[in-house]
């Protein structure tokens, strides 16, 4: 159910991105009276599953869930259409119009897809204003991983700042680390204060790993909030309500260290000591092969998060500013993959990993959150001059008006072949970088 679940988000936040990116092309296109012949969710490639003509456009939902498309009279984009071309330029086609409308036709996708994020942005902070956990907040320091360990980090430090700046949002500091090219994380580690300096060659598994470090829980009071259907904790006997006292007589002090014991032990028989109406008792339980009993706890109550609340003149700039920054962060992202360094092509992934960051219950704040993210991503990409692509697209326009010479349409075919060759390619890779992390789990 988990998966249904994103799968139903990541198609409903795509669709609804499509359809607002080509709603840009469509309307800047009616501006400047270009003939629209259709519009399309998804391709209709083999066959449409569903269309209306109406007036000139051919609206419909097509059968391939890759994206959408507009086909504009007189422009050679993926339809390929060879046989309008050689036809004199007509008046209403997208050719006979000047640079600067051609130009605002092209760049109406990735201009709306930016104003949608801005309007997303701004609707969220309205409603539900911004809720992060203060750094000062983690009471009782960090748990970090393998990763965490070999930067220098240990459980229970205390990050007090990062290049000298104290961080506020304790969620915000590996993302500021690896975007922002940050040297030294200062931590408070039994009362002493240690300087980490942060080894370029690290980021390359921070970007694989960005949940390195995680706010520190007390192992108790573990109360039972919820249980799997079948799971072993279940079938063992626990119910809700019950409070977990020790493993295999072990009283843990921290939930980690409990973790920690459950993924050495894995699969082995252990002994559960619950307490229930102010008596222990003793149970018999088995963990899955992956170390998992089955149950839930409420941790919500352990941390005091913030959240900050506007009214809608207060959003208006604040989800301008957060639409900008988050556009600067995925430039800064797009960046890394480039870097030698980093190697960030490495964890460059496709649909499963787009789908993976959607939460696993339906929550329509991180719904719109994670979209207008998205429709930032979507703008991003799409601008890149790449043929067959908007900036690509808007490359030879732009050729066109600083030279005076247009590029012949021979030209402007094979830099669209060549454009959506490119465009697979980079599809199968990431495509295939999900595929390939799968099987090493």
């Amino acid at each position: 159910m988990t998966v249904l679940i994103k799968i139903i988000q990541l198609l409903l936040s795509l669709s609804i991105l499509v359809i607002v990116h080509e709603c840009g092309h469509f309307l800047f296109a009616r501006l400047f009276k270009v003939r629209v012949e259709k519009f399309y969710l998804f391709f209709d490639w083999p066959i449409a599953l569903f269309k209306k003509k109406i007036g000139d456009t051919e609206y419909g939902v097509g059968m391939l869930p890759l994206g959408g498309y507009v086909k504009i009279s007189g422009m050679i984009d993926e339809s390929m259409d060879h046989e309008q071309m050689k036809l004199p330029p007509q008046p209403y086609e997208f050719r006979a119009k000047t640079g600067p409308q051609r130009l605002l036709i092209l760049t109406g996708g990735v201009l709306f897809n930016f104003i949608f994020a801005l309007i997303i942005y701004v609707g969220v902070l309205s409603f539900w204003g911004e809720t992060y956990l203060p750094s000062k907040n983690v009471t009782y320091g960090i748990v970090t991983d393998s990763t965490g360990y070999a930067m220098g980090l240990r459980n229970g430090d205390k990050i007090l700042e990062v290049d000298g700046v104290e961080t506020d949002n304790f969620y915000a500091i590996i993302p500021d680390i690896i975007l922002n090219d940050r040297k030294v994380i200062t931590v408070d580690r039994a009362g002493s204060t240690v300087d980490i300096p942060v080894k370029k060659e690290i980021i390359q598994y921070l970007l694989k790993n960005p949940d390195v470090i995680d706010a520190r829980i007390p192992f108790g009071p573990f109360v039972v909030t919820g249980l799997a259907e079948n799971s072993p904790a279940q079938t063992a006997g626990v119910i809700l309500g019950d409070r977990i006292v020790a493993l295999d007589s072990i009283r843990f002090g921290w939930y980690d260290e409990f973790q920690s014991y459950m993924a050495a032990n894995k699969g082995k028989p252990m002994t559960l000591t619950i307490e229930r109406e102010s008596a222990e008792m003793d149970l018999a339980i088995i963990p899955t092969e992956a170390g998992m009993l089955g149950i839930t706890r409420d941790v919500a109550n352990i941390f005091e998060f913030s959240t900050k609340h506007y009214n809608l003149f207060q959003a208006l700039p604040a989800g301008i500013k957060k639409g900008v920054k988050t556009t600067g962060d995925y430039l800064k992202q797009f960046k890394l993959i480039f870097s030698k360094d980093t190697k960030a092509y490495e964890s460059l992934g496709g649909f499963i990993t787009i789908g993976s960051i959607f939460p696993g219950i339906w929550n329509w704040q991180s719904f719109w959150n994670l979209t207008a993210f998205l429709s930032l991503i979507l703008a991003v990409m799409n601008i890149l001059p790449i043929p067959a692509l908007d900036g690509g697209h808007v490359m030879f326009v732009i050729y066109e008006i600083v030279t005076g010479r247009k590029p012949s349409d021979k030209f402007l075919e094979y830099a669209q072949i060549a454009g959506m060759v490119i465009l697979f390619a980079l599809l199968i890779f990431a495509n295939g970088n999900d595929i390939l992390k799968l099987i090493r789990k």
